[in-house]
C-alpha cells in the first residue's frame, strides 16, 4: 500500500495563471467601465439638449418655424443617464448580491435610454404640441418635418452606459469596493501597537517613527 499524504500539492504556476488572468481583466474591466459609463452619459445629457425635429406651422398665409430639443421630445433618456451615473458609483459601494442587482440597473438605464431615444426621434408629437399652442388651434399639425442625428447621439450616449452595465455584471464581483479597510460591520479594524520596551533603544525610535508616544504604557490604554 503506497503512502498517501495529507498535504495538498504546492501550486504550480500554471495553476495561478488563470487567476492573475482574471484579476488582470478585473482591473481593465474597471477602468473601461468608468470611461464608457461617465462618457455615455455625458453624451446622453450633452445630446438631449439639442435640437432634434424641426417643421413649421401655419398661421394665416404665413409659416412659421419650429424645431423640438430632446428633453422636449422625451425626457426618459436624460433622466436615465443621470441614474446609470448613481448606479455606476453605487457599483463600489456594495457588494456580494446588491453588487449585481446595482449592475444590472446599470444595464437597464443604458438600455431604456437608447430605446427611448430611438422611438422618440421623429419628434412629431411635440412639435405638434407646439403648434397647438402657437396657432391657438388644437387640431393644428406640423408640416415639413425633418430629424436631425441628435436622437442617434443619444442613443449611443446611452449603448455605452449598456457596456459599463455589461462589463459591471460580468467583471464587478472582482471590483475593489469602497470602505474596504472597514470590517463586515461597519467598524474600522483595530491597529495592534508593538510592545515597547524602554531599555531598548532602538524600539524607543521605531516608536517615534511610528507616530506613536513610547512613554505611555499600550495595556493602560486598552484598559480605558
Amino acid at each position: 500500500m503506497g503512502y498517501v499524504s495529507a498535504v495538498p500539492p504546492p501550486r504550480t504556476d500554471a495553476d495561478a495563471e488563470p487567476e492573475a488572468r482574471e484579476r488582470r481583466g478585473g482591473r481593465r474591466s474597471v477602468a473601461v467601465a468608468l470611461l464608457l459609463g461617465a462618457l455615455g452619459a455625458t453624451v446622453v445629457l450633452l445630446a438631449s439638449g439639442r435640437t432634434w425635429a424641426r417643421g413649421t406651422a401655419a398661421i394665416g398665409s404665413d409659416a412659421l418655424q419650429l424645431t423640438a430639443d430632446g428633453r422636449a421630445v422625451t425626457g426618459l433618456p436624460a433622466a436615465l443617464a443621470i441614474v446609470g451615473l448613481a448606479a455606476l458609483v453605487a457599483v463600489f459601494a456594495v457588494r456580494g448580491r446588491s453588487r449585481l442587482l446595482v449592475s444590472g440597473l446599470l444595464a437597464l438605464s443604458g438600455l431604456g435610454g437608447a430605446l427611448s431615444a430611438l422611438f422618440g426621434a421623429d419628434g412629431r408629437r411635440a412639435l405638434d404640441a407646439q403648434a397647438a399652442r402657437t396657432t391657438a388651434d388644437s387640431a393644428a399639425h406640423v408640416a415639413g418635418l425633418t430629424q436631425t442625428t441628435w436622437p442617434y447621439v443619444t442613443a449611443a450616449g446611452a449603448v455605452l452606459i449598456l457596456a459599463a452595465g455589461l462589463l459591471a455584471l460580468r467583471f464587478g464581483r472582482s471590483w475593489p469596493s469602497m470602505g474596504g479597510r472597514y470590517e463586515r460591520d461597519g467598524s474600522p479594524r483595530t491597529r495592534t501597537v508593538a510592545a515597547v520596551d524602554p531599555d531598548r533603544p532602538e524600539d524607543l525610535w521605531k516608536a517615534l517613527d511610528r507616530g506613536e508616544d513610547p512613554t505611555t504604557d499600550p495595556g493602560a490604554d486598552r484598559a480605558h
